[in-house]
């Protein structure tokens, strides 16, 4: 049975502006695809930035469009990332980023398939940032990073995703029928632009 956690759309217009990548994971080795990441999430970027064109004479439309760009390329590798990171490697299944573009609202989704205990550990993470104020719960994993270089900061990227972009985010957990031990995982943020 499908979960949904936080601000998950269902229902996506298939009319819309939409991008869809996939990535195979067993293709090239974890580094490299880690590498590549950026270059996909550049290029997601600079592709939805082709809808919002520069007038030279208008310099608002170029803050703009710059702010898009940087906007979307650091989720979007976040997105990837936590995708990448997370993706079961027992799995064949690919490791998907895709973009909607509605009026000037932007809508990033990463898919991967994770097991089962990492979906769980997931869970809780969404707990957490659903049931804590945004700001307390940043500036508690700010404090905590500058206590421990290592602290890896277990939803910090989505805390940064919410705090600094003003992005709603959500979730939606769901059981692979051919998988008994595996989930596919998808993440939403929606961010307007």
């Amino acid at each position: 049975m499908s979960q949904i956690f936080g601000d998950f759309r269902q229902d996506l217009p298939e009319s819309e502006q939409c991008l869809m990548i996939s990535f195979s994971p067993c293709s090239v080795p974890l580094q490299q695809r880690w590498c590549n990441n950026g270059l996909s999430a550049d290029f997601v970027a600079n592709y939805l930035a082709t809808f919002f064109p520069c007038n030279k004479d208008d310099p608002n439309s170029l803050k703009r469009q710059a702010h898009l760009k940087s906007t979307v390329s650091y989720i979007a590798n976040e997105l990837l990332e936590n995708a990448t990171k997370f993706h079961d490697e027992n799995t064949t299944a690919s490791i998907q980023l895709g973009t909607y573009l509605i009026q000037n609202l932007v809508i990033l989704l990463a898919t991967n398939c994770s097991s089962i205990r990492v979906a769980n550990q997931l869970e809780l993470v969404i707990e957490k940032l659903i049931n804590s104020e945004p700001e307390e719960l940043y500036i508690q994993h700010l404090e905590m990073l500058a206590e421990d270089e290592n602290y890896l900061g277990s939803g910090l990227g989505f805390l940064t995703i919410i705090h600094d972009y003003f992005a709603k985010i959500g979730w939606k957990i769901e059981p692979l029928p051919s998988e008994v031990n595996l989930v596919r995982v998808t993440t939403m943020v929606q961010v307007r632009v």
